[in-house]
């Protein structure tokens, strides 16, 4: 009897990282003639990867609570602070993924990572050039993902080859118009007036860790900001409640307007003059807005370990 091998993405999973897992386990059971390969959650999904399988009729994932002990694929992380939790007592055999490479292992190890805007692009064109059929529901999934994560082809992140496979996927998919499609999960993954403050925080959520400590961030994207104003100082002490208890350095949470492509920063640190000098906004009561700015990965992120990594 075989071992399952289970595919999983990051905590706090998002579209990209659920789509990802299944897409890949699809591929691998297709390639080698099996079902060996199992896609895994590790909590549960949110309200836009909900609707994205509920309209493509694919099923969410199971949720792998522990990987100890397990074969382990990683995809769209690969830093332990993100993986499942038991991560440190797992077989990891392969990653797959499109964010910096974080790891130390010590086993040689398969690592496809690629500079692109989504994990879902590299499995696409793995798809492509193995001649490997893509079903329109598995065609919708992966492109859902990957104008999930490039915001509609708006953030920085989006190369080339995303725009490509958006055109090729959108034909397999039987989606007339993409950018249309991509406003309206954007509407769904924005709505967040049934969530309590700790669930906006934490709908989009990474640990990093820099040389300072811990450092938690989130985001939240949607077409308008308007609807956190009245939200604000409740988030703001919810973060530093989730500061107090977990131990951070900081928590970040930054609001992305995808129509005026800017971000308004709430910020909850240790050390509030360094988080300022890292986005170069003027803070003010915990707060800044700073335009251009709509990437975790390649914009955030980089600009604060320049500073808390020295």
């Amino acid at each position: 009897m075989f071992q399952k091998i289970y595919i999983i993405g990051h905590k706090s999973p998002d579209l990209d990282s659920v789509a990802a897992a299944i897409s890949y386990a699809n591929f691998k059971n297709k390639q080698e003639n099996t079902d060996a390969y199992v896609p895994a959650i590790t909590e549960d999904i949110n309200q836009v990867t909900k609707f994205v399988l509920d309209k493509f009729n694919l099923e969410t994932p199971e949720i792998l609570q522990n990987a100890s002990n397990k074969k382990i694929i990683l995809v769209d992380h690969n830093e332990f602070s993100q993986a499942p939790e038991g991560i440190s007592q797992a077989e990891i055999i392969e990653i797959l993924d499109h964010h910096k490479l974080n790891f130390k292992y010590d086993q040689p190890i398969t690592v496809n990572i690629k500079p692109w805007g989504a994990a879902c692009s590299i499995l696409a064109q793995m798809y492509f050039d193995n001649n490997i059929k893509i079903d329109k529901n598995l065609a919708g999934l992966m492109l859902s993902a990957i104008l999930d994560d490039t915001v509609i082809t708006k953030s920085p992140t989006c190369a080339d080859k995303d725009k490509e496979l958006i055109e090729k996927l959108v034909c397999l998919a039987g989606v007339s118009d993409w950018q249309a499609y991509g406003l309206e999960m954007f509407k769904i993954k924005s709505s967040v007036k049934d969530f309590i403050d700790l669930e906006v925080i934490k709908n989009d959520f990474k640990d990093f860790e820099f040389k300072a400590g811990k450092f938690g961030i989130g985001q939240v994207e949607t077409v308008d900001l308007s609807e956190f104003d009245a939200r604000e100082q409740g988030l703001l002490e919810a973060m530093e409640k989730t500061q107090r208890q977990e131990n951070y350095h900081s928590v970040v949470l930054f609001l992305t307007d995808i129509i005026n492509e800017g971000s308004r920063f709430l910020i909850v640190s240790d050390d509030e003059e360094k988080i300022r000098e890292a986005l170069g906004g003027e803070l003010k009561n915990n707060k800044t807005y700073i335009q251009g700015i709509m990437s975790r990965k390649k914009q955030v992120v980089p600009l604060i370990a320049k500073v808390f990594d020295k």
